[in-house]
């Protein structure tokens, strides 16, 4: 956009029916979109009105949800929100709790990976079945590795999914809300296999490290989780499928403080070489908006 389309602080504050120190205020909390030409604020239309749309459509969080990001435990994630020192508080039950949590409300954001029913594509089929109408959109976080995590040596020699039906072969399931026990459910779909054919563990893992620390114990043969959780724990890993993480955000905190000083530090390559490290990841889709609320 031409610099001559973009508003100065008092015509943006006129535009927006606001206080000129109010402008500045929003500026200061990276709230409102601007650009700097030198000291120079500068506004663009097009963004403040989708800015303003954006604050009047979806549900907008209560106090303890305005910083919380529910859903999905993810290592890279975790790690990012501490290293940022954004002040986004997690509450990770798990990818559809986090959808749920963000339909009502209860948090700003939710870090999801939740599978078609035919394997195709993560994130965009649960959102327009739970989330269309309230102001949301998916911003890609990652595509990572996701397979059966086994104990070092892969002593039961368990090479894919059908090796699960075997007698000897004991699997921990996750959590019912886990988008690793719905993506579990589909891959017994897609092979052929009986649920009444594997062996579950009499308890179920909340994360993945959770299920990493039982096969170490040697309290189960076999889980689903990503590889650098596998990484982590020193465990073999047999990988099945890439799926793509999401950020579903709503759009309404988009450019509130914590989101935003969360995305400039996903956006360094600190990011980048600490996802290398870890292994199965592959960010360079990061930001790209897989999926947006059209209402």
């Amino acid at each position: 956009m031409q610099t001559s389309a973009l508003l100065n602080v008092r015509e943006a504050a006129a535009w927006l029916r606001i206080g000129e120190r109010k402008v500045y205020d929003l500026v200061a909390k990276g709230a409102i979109p601007h650009t700097r030409a030198g000291a120079k604020l500068l506004f663009s239309p097009e963004q403040l009105e989708r800015w303003l749309a954006a604050r009047a459509a979806g549900p907008q969080p209560d106090a303890a949800g305005a910083a919380t990001v529910a859903g999905s435990i993810d290592p890279l994630f975790e790690w990012a929100v501490r290293e940022s020192r954004c002040g986004l508080a997690l509450l990770t039950h798990g990818s559809l709790d986090g959808v749920d949590r963000l339909a009502r409300g209860a948090a700003c954001a939710a870090l999801i990976h939740v599978p078609s029913s035919d394997l195709s594509d993560f994130n965009r089929e649960i959102a327009e079945a739970k989330l269309k109408g309230r102001g949301v959109a998916l911003m890609e976080w990652a595509r990572r590795e996701q397979g059966l995590v086994v104990a070092r040596g892969n002593p039961k020699r368990i090479r894919a999914m059908r090796d699960l039906a075997r007698r000897d072969v004991t699997f921990m399931l996750r959590q019912p809300m886990a988008g690793a026990r719905l993506l579990f459910e589909r891959l017994l779909e897609r092979d052929g296999l009986k649920r009444g054919a594997v062996r579950f563990h009499r308890e179920e893992a909340m994360s993945g490290s959770d299920l990493a620390a039982a096969i170490q114990a040697g309290q189960a043969d076999a889980g689903l989780a990503a590889r650098s959780q596998a990484r982590m724990a020193g465990l073999d890993f047999i990988p099945l499928v890439t799926e793509r993480i999401d950020l579903a955000v709503l759009r309404a905190r988009w450019f509130d403080p914590p989101l935003q000083s969360l995305w400039t530090f996903a956006r360094s390559r600190r990011l980048a070489t600490h996802a290398a490290a870890m292994g199965g990841y592959d960010v360079a889709g990061l930001g790209n908006v897989t999926w947006n609320d059209p209402n």
